[in-house]
Order: C-alpha cells, then structure tokens, then sequence
C-alpha cells in the first residue's frame, strides 16, 4: 500500500457507528460500501445477498461501479465459482478477475477495468447470506489486515442486516397486535 497507512481500526469504528445509527438496511448498506472503497483504498466494493432461494446473489449496495457493470445480468452461484466458495465460509482472492474462471462475467470486469477481487462471507451463525467484495484496478494482493478488516466489516454487516430483519418483524406484529386492539376496541 503507497502513502500514509490505513487506521483499519478507526475505519472499523466508523463502520461500527454507521450500523447502530440506523435500522434502514439501505442506507446502512451503502455506507458500508463508501466506508470500504475509501479505507481499503481500491476502485470499488459491493454487498450482494443471497435471495431466498439460495439459487441468485443480490445487489444490496455498490460503490465505485459503473450502471453498465451493475446491470450485466445476474449472479447466479452455480455459475459463480469464485461465490459458491465464498459462501461455504471461505475468504477468496483472485488476481486477475479477467481470466479467472471463477469469475463469472470475465469480459464484463475486462470492459469495467477491474482486475483483482476480494471476496469475504457475509456469515451469520455460521451461515452465509451473501458476500462482500472488493475490486481492484491493478493486481493487488491484500495485506493480512486488509482481509482482517473486510471480513470483520462483512460480520458487522451480517449483524446489522439481522438486526433490521428483527426490527421489521417486531414492528409488523407491534402492528398487528395495535389493529387487533383497536377492533376489539371498536366493538
């Protein structure tokens, strides 16, 4: 890494603070990803979630990627080596995400100018629901504590997702049991 040296810790903090503002998963979710490009100092970071099917991985944010590259078609795991090992657990980088196999839209990334990816499990109780990734404009190997951060970042980012899963649904039954009330009130 060129130039001053990265506080991963006081950019964890941030991430940390940015989670407990707030229970939008959207806004949260996006500042993660600005929180990242900018800390790990790489072209790009994105978020994406596992859809309920488990069959296709979502955009939940990006930073730092073109509209073209973001709309290149769907991130199907069975077609996505580089994710299907990701979301066994495992931490992957890949140098040259152009030719790689493992990365599904090869000529995409070519056209985007992105050359080496990190990606790091969303893990929750051990279970993945998605992955976070970092992309390169030039080969890069990480630094251990560049994967350290990312994947202490993807686990705060699981949390947070959770929690706001959590808050939804304490909500919609405060809502229910409110309606409930009112009727038994009205009659």
């Amino acid at each position: 890494m060129k130039g001053k040296e990265m506080d991963y810790f006081t950019a964890l903090y941030d991430v940390a603070k940015v989670i407990n503002a707030s229970l939008e998963p959207a806004r949260v979710l996006d500042e993660i990803v600005r929180c990242v490009t900018e800390t790990m100092r790489v072209k790009a970071c994105s978020l994406r979630l596992l859809d309920a099917r488990e069959k296709k991985l979502e955009l939940g944010a990006a930073f730092g990627l073109s509209e073209t590259y973001l709309h290149k078609g769907p991130i199907m795991v069975e077609e996505s080596g580089l994710d299907r090992k990701a979301l066994k657990g495992k931490t992957i980088w890949l140098k040259d995400a152009q030719t790689n196999r493992d990365f599904q839209y090869g000529s995409k990334a070519r056209a985007e100018g992105i050359k080496s990816v990190l990606v790091v499990p969303l893990l929750l109780e051990k279970k993945a629901v998605g992955v976070l990734r970092v992309y390169t404009d030039q080969v890069r190997e990480f630094q251990d504590r560049e994967v350290r951060f990312l994947e202490a970042v993807a686990n705060l980012s699981a949390i947070a997702l959770d929690n706001a899963r959590m808050h939804r649904t304490l909500q919609y039954r405060c809502d229910l049991m409110a309606a409930h009330k009112n009727r038994i009130d009205d009659n």
